[in-house]
């Protein structure tokens, strides 16, 4: 089953784990220790994350390692950019709409406090 990057970051431990592996290569074993959960529990997300891509397992000897590979991360930047331009709009337009009432209540001599 492929899946993909939105479904990989959408489980923190995964998170936790991409964390980690951006900081260097580790194995499998390396990466249970740092978790609260069974080293098979552990495998099941590495899997996870080489199978969308964000890590690859590399094979040296018994052991595996994982390798982060992190421009599969571009994904969701692209898609939380469209939501970041779209609420940057909707703010601005909030703030010139405050500013306006903030000025028209100067010009008109009235407090801008509660009474």
């Amino acid at each position: 089953m492929r899946r993909d990057v939105f479904q990989a970051i959408a489980d923190p431990t995964r998170r936790q784990i991409i964390d980690l592996l951006a900081q260097e290569t580790l194995n499998v074993n390396a990466i249970a220790e740092k978790f609260d959960v069974s080293r098979q529990a552990v495998s099941v997300h590495v899997k996870i994350l080489a199978e969308c891509g964000l890590l690859v397992i590399r094979q040296e000897g018994r052991e595996r390692y994982c390798e982060a590979r992190l421009s599969k991360l571009s994904e969701v930047a692209s898609w939380a950019t469209q939501y970041k331009k779209f609420w940057e709009g909707r703010f601005g337009a909030l703030d010139r709409y405050l500013e306006t009432v903030k000025t028209q209540k100067s010009k008109n001599g009235k407090s801008t406090k509660s009474r």
